[in-house]
């Protein structure tokens, strides 16, 4: 699959997923640009998820109109040694067909 991890995201996480074709907001160039323009560029170079910590981006945008999941980490923060404990989850969800929309990942 191919995953877009977001800015506010350490890029050490694309270790996490070596198995999909994953690549930074930063990589591409896209830094700073609003999440629904975000999205649109996603599903033009046929991403098929994104990893983000952003927890109101599940309010600000209708997802109904996207074709791509939104895997959304529910942390004590964003640092690696926390999120890469959530990462096995978002790699189980990832090993079979997804829907769009958004999944909240969140230690237990």
């Amino acid at each position: 699959m191919k995953l877009l991890l977001d800015e506010n995201l350490p890029k050490r996480l694309k270790a996490d997923f070596i198995q999909h074709e994953v690549s930074t907001v930063r990589d591409n160039g896209w830094n700073g640009i609003k999440n629904g323009e975000l999205l649109r560029l996603m599903i033009e170079n046929h991403y098929d998820a994104l990893l983000t910590f952003d927890k109101n981006l599940q309010h600000q945008q209708n997802f109904e109109k996207y074709s791509i999941t939104v895997f959304i980490f529910s942390a004590i923060n964003n640092t690696y040694l926390e999120l890469t404990k959530l990462s096995p989850v978002i790699l189980e969800h990832l090993s079979k067909p997804i829907s769009p929309g958004v999944v909240i990942i969140s230690s237990k």
